[in-house]
This record gives C-alpha cells, structure tokens and sequence, in this order.
C-alpha cells in the first residue's frame, strides 16, 4: 500500500454537498483530482436522495455510492472493507452544516477537508477543534488563496526577514453581485449567503472578510491582539452585513485593516493586499495572481513574477507551480495546492507516520477556529460601536 511513505494508490474522495447548482463543490473535486492523487468515489450530494443520485451522475459516480445523507455515506462507507472505502470528506456544503459534517466524519475515522468559515459558531469551531485534537484526522480548511505560488513567496520572503520588521497590513476583498436584493428572486447562492440562520452571524465579512483577513495571517505570521470593526448593510431588508470595514492592532505595535463589500458595482473577486516593512513593502492582486510587486525606495520597482526556474523565487513559490513561466496558473491552481498539502499529511497518516498537526503549509483547524473568533469578535465590535476588542484566540498559530 505504501512506498517510502507514500501512497501507490489514489485516495479516496467522498463529498458532502456539491449538488446540481453548486458552484464550490465542483472546484472542490476539480481541485482535488488535478495531480492525479485522489479520485472521488463516494457522495452525499443532496439530502434528497433523488436529488443526490442526479448529481452523482455528473461526477461519475456510481449510484450505489450516492447517498441520500451524509450519516448514510458514513456508515455504509466505514462498512467497506478498508481497501475500498473513502479516505477523506469534503465539506461542500452551506455554512450551518459545516460542524455536524465535519465532527461526523472525524469521529467516523475520516481525514477531512472543509469548506471556510469552518462552522456557524465560534463555540462549534471550539467543539469541532478538540474533536480533532482527539483524532488520528487530518483536517485542511480550504482558505483557498494561500495556495497562489506568489502568495507562498511572499510569505517566505516576509518570514525570512526580507521585508523587514512588518509595521502595515491593507487587505481588501471587494465584490459587487450583492448589489441588488438577489436573495429575493430566489438566487440559490444569495439566498443562503444572506440567511443568518445558514450563513452565521457575518454576511459579506463572514464570506470573504475572513479571506482578506486571513491572508494578511498567513503571509506575515503576525499576531493579532485586538480588533475594532463598522459592519452594515447598506441592501435594504437584509439581515447581515454587505460591507465592512476593521481596523487591527497586531502584538508587535503593527496595524493592519479589512475591508469587504458584496455592493461595489463592477467589482467581482478583487482581493487584493498590500503589507509594509521596515525594508521593503509588497503588493499582490487575486485578479493578478501572477505577479508581485515588491518596492524599496531609492530602487527600481520590482515585478516577481511566477516563474519556477527563475533564480529569484523561493522554495515555497516553486513547490507551489505547475507551468512554466507564461502560463497562467490561477483559482484551480491555488486550490489544488491546498489539497495538494492535505494530500501529503494524509498520506503520511494512512501510512502510520507522523504528520505535523499545527505549523502546517495549508491552512487547519487552528486557522479555522481563529477565522471564527475573527468573525464573532468583528460583529460584536460593530454592535458596540466600534469598541475595541481581543481577537488573538488561544488556538492561533504563526
């Protein structure tokens, strides 16, 4: 089963959500097939069983393995004989079913990866973190854009003190498909986006907030200590948040602000950040994934573009690429090198070895617990007026 712990075969995927309609569960499955190290066997497209086993048939699965829930999937996959049955779940569903999926399959004996925000509550991130702490799980949190080549050069550049002492951090996701009341003309993705009751206690910062804001984690490894946060929805009759804006006071006297909107017109997936040290700053755009402008004054401007064999990537931005240099690699790309990370530790698991469980490359429980408290501690601060509160939660990690 294993050589020189690794794997000679495929891990097995099954999924959770990713039905006729869905758009992230079917770059779920893409992500994870793309190096040819998994193959999805196994899904609970829908909680209806018709439904589900429509759904299978466009994914190729066959209709003996499409459930019509995901504690069937559970049990009658752990009732295979341990060469057939899936290795791993995939979470692809709304917000509100992330917890009771995600702690099912741990405690079924499945590896797990799960769609952000990790869970509706801050106490069931807290709950589903000791559930895996308490496991032989791998868990991924697919914060999908720590897996762009560039963002991974960038991080290395800044940890290895190219950058200098990091003093700013300006990140901002902005989108505009908000802009009108689309949950009211049943859009299945605004409708259950806007749902306090199916997405959590953020609307646009709890979606794409928390990206913003964990980006600037990842790259800089700096600590939070408080946040101060103005939350609105600017849609009429629309119960969570449209708009956002937080300002953060980091451990090491750095500041740093999140801005997210879902209502700025002409605006798709602009998530961009920009991060100043005391030697250089840097500036990378989503929308531009393949380059990074990195800047010192009294010098040129420099373009690092994703280029593997050049001499000025690093370590981390070569294992992250896939072309040469020229060819575009973007969403599907970064994706997949999330799992692709995912993959390596759960192989590892599988194998009997030991496998790092906290200063992981892909984003883990510890990181989705915080981007809960990030969520929670953001709407409580714009409750209270903008006041002042703690975000560094116990579980944070570099």
């Amino acid at each position: 089963m294993a050589t020189n712990g690794r794997l000679n075969r495929k891990l097995r995927m099954g999924i959770v959500g990713g039905g006729q309609g869905s758009f992230i569960g079917r770059v779920h499955v893409t992500a994870a097939v793309l190096d040819n190290r998994a193959a999805l066997v196994a899904g609970a497209f829908s909680s209806d069983p018709e439904r589900s086993k429509a759904s299978a048939a466009d994914y190729d699965v066959c209709d003996d393995r499409a459930y019509g829930s995901y504690a069937e999937m559970f049990e009658k996959e752990r009732a295979l004989p341990e060469g057939e049955r899936i290795d791993y779940v995939s979470v692809a569903t709304p917000n509100h079913m992330h917890f009771p999926v995600a702690k099912a399959a741990v405690e079924a004996g499945f590896h797990v990866v799960c769609d952000k925000p990790l869970t509706l509550t801050l106490a069931e991130a807290e709950e589903l973190a000791e559930v895996v702490r308490n496991s032989a799980s791998v868990f991924v949190v697919t914060h999908n854009y720590t897996g762009y080549p560039l963002v991974r050069q960038a991080r290395e550049m800044i940890l290895s003190g190219e950058l200098g002492e990091i003093q700013a951090i300006r990140s901002e996701y902005i989108q505009g498909w908000l802009r009108t009341r689309l949950e009211g003309e049943g859009q299945k993705q605004a409708s259950w986006r806007t749902d306090p009751k199916r997405s959590g206690a953020a609307g646009a910062f709890g979606d794409i907030g928390t990206h913003a804001y964990n980006l600037g984690r990842y790259m800089t490894g700096l600590f939070p200590e408080k946040i101060s946060a103005n939350l609105k929805a600017f849609v009429p009759d629309r119960p969570l948040d449209d708009y956002g804006q937080a300002v953060i006071r980091y451990e090491n006297g750095g500041l740093g602000s999140v801005t997210a909107s879902q209502i700025s017109h002409g605006r798709e997936n602009d998530l961009r950040i920009q991060i100043d040290g005391t030697l250089a700053s840097l500036e990378w755009h989503q929308e531009n994934p393949n380059q990074l402008f990195v800047r010192k004054n009294g010098h040129p401007h420099a373009i690092y573009t994703r280029d593997p064999n050049a001499p000025f990537t690093n370590v981390m931005g070569q294992a992250a690429c896939r072309l040469p240099a020229g060819h575009p690699e973007a969403f599907f790309e970064a994706f997949a090198n999330v799992y692709r990370c995912g993959f390596d530790a759960m192989e590892q698991a599988i194998c009997g070895d030991a496998f790092e469980r906290t200063d992981t490359v892909y984003p883990n429980i510890h990181d989705g617990v915080e981007g809960m408290y990030f969520i929670e501690q953001a709407v409580a601060s714009s409750q209270a007026d903008a006041a002042w509160l703690p975000l560094k939660h116990p579980l944070a990690r570099r």
